[in-house]
């Protein structure tokens, strides 16, 4: 139904930076929000930053003044500008839209594959 093509992770050096980018491509009717979440080993999935369409922001406290998400409405896509690294920002990240197919009737979350961001001491 919905695809999301996530790229920009890898490994870098402590207060390093890292773009991460996610395309949304299907049969996409609605978007109401899109967003990053990361689990890190043994730990729970988590919410780092999400976007509405409309322009509402949410920040993990870790995260704020750190990392900035954007959105291209038009093109479907999702931004996280991470910088000033730190060792516990190592994880997976996952790019996630919630919204709407045209064989729907409802609103879902949809998620990416994940890219390992890895921040080294």
């Amino acid at each position: 139904q919905v695809s999301l093509a996530e790229s920009g992770g890898g490994l870098v050096q402590a207060g390093g930076s890292l773009r991460l980018s996610c395309v949304a491509s299907g049969n996409i009717l609605n978007i109401n929000a899109m967003g990053w979440y990361r689990q890190a080993p043994g730990k729970p999935r988590e919410l780092v930053a999400r976007l509405t369409t409309t322009g509402m922001s949410n920040y993990a406290d870790s995260v704020k003044g750190r990392f900035t998400i954007s959105r291209d409405n038009a093109k479907n896509t999702v931004s996280l500008q991470m910088n000033s690294l730190k060792p516990e920002d190592t994880a997976v990240y996952y790019c996630n839209l919630n919204g709407q197919v045209f064989t729907s009737s409802h609103s879902q979350d949809f998620w990416g594959q994940g890219t390992q961001v890895t921040v080294s001491k």
